[in-house]
Formats: structure tokens, C-alpha cells, sequence
């Protein structure tokens, strides 16, 4: 400044002149200065540090990068520069110290926030992101990070100590504990949900109280993101996951199995006892031939060694078509490609009804897959269906139209019967 005024000394100039037109120099130098150091970060400094990065051998390098982080840290060589010229202008000093530490101050927030942000990105890069989830504990820092910060900042403008500040917000704990009540409630809801390993990103999970019915894919401070199957979004509030029930697919998932549990109904009317020629046509049944023979010397030699009288089918103990039908599907079911049999396999009857008797089958198809589930799952049925009448059987259904139609074709009631 002493070195600019000297030179405007000899123009003829009056002092007052002089003074204003060495401050106008003397801000333009400093502007050039820091729009050159700018420069020179961004386009030297950044494009090194960036090609060195990208070349890095560690995969998580090109995080850093895409969050701009060292972009929002090369905003503080300005602001240096500025803030240690403020001498210059004595006047001004004060008030142009304080304006650049403001401003250094929150490009330093947003740098630890970008930092944040690449840590997030880092963890997520790993297979343990999706068991234990660190997102809202991300946020909770956030949350800290800007409160810190805005203290900070203010106290820099007013000139005051930050822990006087802090001391006043202790007074306002409890509008604190309103604002924050669902952050606070979250956090809580997080620390839970990720101790007991309730809940993950790729879960299937199902809470019919907000529709919610598909894979979680985002776990937040105050939310949990569930894409629903038919492709909407639903966002369940984290602590409802601590405070309602729902149910969690994940150990269907991981054990490799997904149940079938179906009935077909039975009409009771068709349940009768196997005669000779029903028994020589189940022999023939690849699944059956074994069980057949098996079972007719075992019923021959209870019925011989009690003198049991045969011919009545009511004494003694014989052969049903019902019974005969369930021992197929499950021997069926032992056979299908697509049914786990290290896990539970049950073809059992249900206590009969209006609907007839129901036989339910009790299985789990070794492909989760839904599409591949749900077409094992008719398949199977559709063979039941077309093998019942093989067995003397049919399936229950109620009167249709078609039926009272055939019915008044009928012979026997068109003479009145």
C-alpha cells in the first residue's frame, strides 16, 4: 500500500485522492491475486490431484472425485489470501477478517460434509454396508456437524466465546427435543434395528399398515425406503419398525427354500374303498408299485392273523382311493426336480367341510425366485388336478351354471325325477 501511494505521490494528486485510488489498486491486486491462486488450484492442483487419484490402485479412489471434495477445499485459498491482507485496510480490518473466516468456516463444513459423504459411499462399496447400515449415524453427524458449525459462525460475527452460545441452548433443550424428536426417535430406531440385525438393505420385508410389500433399499435417519413390487416407493418411518410388527422374507431368502402350502379339496362323495381292479391299475403307477405291494401284504397279513371277514369291505382294514392319492402326491413331490427335500415335505389331510376334504400340500420349492415359484407352484397343482380322476376322485366345486344346465338336459329330470 506504502509502495502504491509513493508512486501516486508525484501525479498531483490530492491525498484524499490518492488514498481512495491506492485502495481501488490495492483491492483490484488482492481480487487478481486470489482468482489466480483459484485458478491455479483448480486447474493445476485439481487436475493432478484428480489424475492421480483415478490411478490409484485402491477402487474407492474415484469417490473422492465424484463428491467434489477436493473441488470444495480449494475454495479456502481465496479466502486466505484475503484474510491475511485484511491489514491492509485498517478500517476494514475487522469486518474483512470476520467475512473470511465466516466463509472459510463453512467451506470447511461442507468439506467434512463431502467427507462424510465419501465415507458413506466407501462402506456402502462393501458387502457389510447392507448388514449393518451406518446412514442415519451419517446423518447424525451431519446434524452435528451444521449445528457446530452455525454455532461457530455466529459466534465469529457477534465475537463472542461458542460456549456461551452453547450455554444458551441449554435453556432450549426442550424445543431442541421437539425439533428433533423424530431424529432423536430415528437414531434410537437405527441403534436397535441394527443391533438385533432386524432389518437390511435388500431385505423383502412386508408391513401391511403403510402397504408396504417389497425390498428395502435405502435405511435413513428417519426413514426406511421400501420399493414396493409393483415398483412404487413406500417410506415407513424408522422407529415404526421398533414399535409395529412386520415380517422380514430374509430367512426364506437365505435358507434357499420358499413353502408352498396349498390344498386341493376333495369331494367327499368320491372317497371309496380300492377294489381289485383299482389296485391292478395303481400298480402300474410308476410312484406307487412299491407302496401297493407293500401295503396290500401288510393289510393281508393283519386281516389273516385277526380272522378279519373280507367280504364285507367295512371289516378289517383296507386300501381308500383318498389314501392311495395323498401316499402319490407325496412320493410325486420326493421326486420333483424343484422341491427342496432337505426341508420339510408333508401331503396331510385337514378336517373336512363345506368345501369338501381338504388335502394340503406342505412342501418348499428349492428356487426363490418368484416367477420359477410361482410356476412350480401350478405345475404341481395342475398335474393334481389332472391325475384325481385316475384315482376315482374328484375335485370339489360348487354348482355353476354350466351344471344346472346339464342338469335340466338330463333325462331324469325332464320326467320329473
Amino acid at each position: 500500500m506504502d509502495f502504491i501511494k509513493k508512486q501516486l505521490d508525484g501525479t498531483g494528486m490530492s491525498e484524499q485522492t490518492i488514498g481512495i485510488l491506492s485502495n481501488i489498486i490495492m483491492v483490484i491486486f488482492i481480487a487478481v491475486i486470489s482468482i489466480l491462486a483459484n485458478y491455479i488450484a483448480k486447474k493445476i492442483v485439481l487436475k493432478t490431484i484428480h489424475h492421480i487419484v483415478n490411478n490409484n490402485r485402491y477402487k474407492w479412489g474415484h469417490i473422492f472425485v465424484e463428491k467434489k471434495l477436493f473441488h470444495k477445499l480449494s475454495h479456502l485459498v481465496p479466502a486466505i489470501i484475503i484474510y491475511y491482507s485484511a491489514y491492509v485496510f485498517p478500517s476494514y480490518q475487522a469486518l474483512i477478517e470476520k467475512a473470511a473466516m465466516t466463509y472459510m468456516i463453512v467451506v470447511t463444513i461442507t468439506v467434512f460434509n463431502a467427507l462424510l459423504n465419501v465415507f458413506d459411499d466407501i462402506y456402502r462399496s462393501y458387502e457389510v454396508s447392507k448388514i449393518r447400515p451406518i446412514k442415519g449415524y451419517i446423518q447424525v453427524a451431519k446434524i452435528i456437524l451444521f449445528i457446530i458449525g452455525g454455532i461457530i459462525v455466529i459466534s465469529s460475527l457477534i465475537g463472542q466465546n461458542p460456549l456461551i452460545i452453547l450455554s444458551g441452548l441449554g435453556a432450549l433443550s426442550a424445543v431442541l427435543m421437539l425439533v428433533f424428536k423424530d431424529s432423536i426417535l430415528g437414531l434410537v430406531a437405527g441403534v436397535q434395528l441394527s443391533s438385533n440385525d432386524m432389518v437390511r438393505v435388500g431385505d423383502w420385508i412386508e408391513m401391511p399398515k403403510y402397504n408396504a410389500d417389497g425390498d428395502v433399499i435405502d435405511i435413513t435417519l428417519n426413514t426406511v425406503k421400501v420399493r414396493n413390487f409393483d415398483k412404487t416407493i413406500t417410506m415407513i418411518p424408522s422407529y415404526a419398525l421398533i414399535s409395529d410388527s412386520f415380517r422380514n422374507w430374509r430367512g426364506m431368502q437365505v435358507s434357499g427354500g420358499r413353502r408352498i402350502k396349498r390344498s386341493v379339496y376333495i369331494d367327499t362323495s368320491s372317497i371309496t374303498f380300492c377294489t381289485e381292479d383299482m389296485i391292478d391299475e395303481f400298480r402300474k403307477i410308476h410312484y406307487l408299485t412299491d407302496y401297493i405291494a407293500t401295503r396290500i401284504n401288510e393289510i393281508n397279513e393283519y386281516n389273516m392273523e385277526h380272522q378279519i371277514n373280507t367280504e364285507s369291505k367295512v371289516n378289517g382294514r383296507q386300501l381308500t382311493n383318498v389314501g392311495v392319492f395323498r401316499e402319490y402326491i407325496h412320493q410325486y413331490l420326493k421326486n420333483h426336480p424343484k422341491i427342496h427335500q432337505d426341508m420339510t415335505l408333508i401331503v396331510r389331510q385337514l378336517a373336512p367341510g363345506d368345501n369338501g376334504l381338504p388335502l394340503e400340500i406342505y412342501a418348499f420349492s428349492n428356487d426363490i425366485t418368484w416367477g420359477v415359484y410361482e410356476s412350480v407352484q401350478a405345475d404341481i397343482f395342475d398335474h393334481i388336478f389332472a391325475v384325481a380322476p385316475t384315482f376315482g376322485l374328484r375335485a370339489f366345486q360348487n354348482p355353476t351354471g354350466h351344471d344346472i344346465v346339464q342338469l335340466k338336459e338330463s333325462p331324469q329330470f325332464s320326467r320329473g325325477y
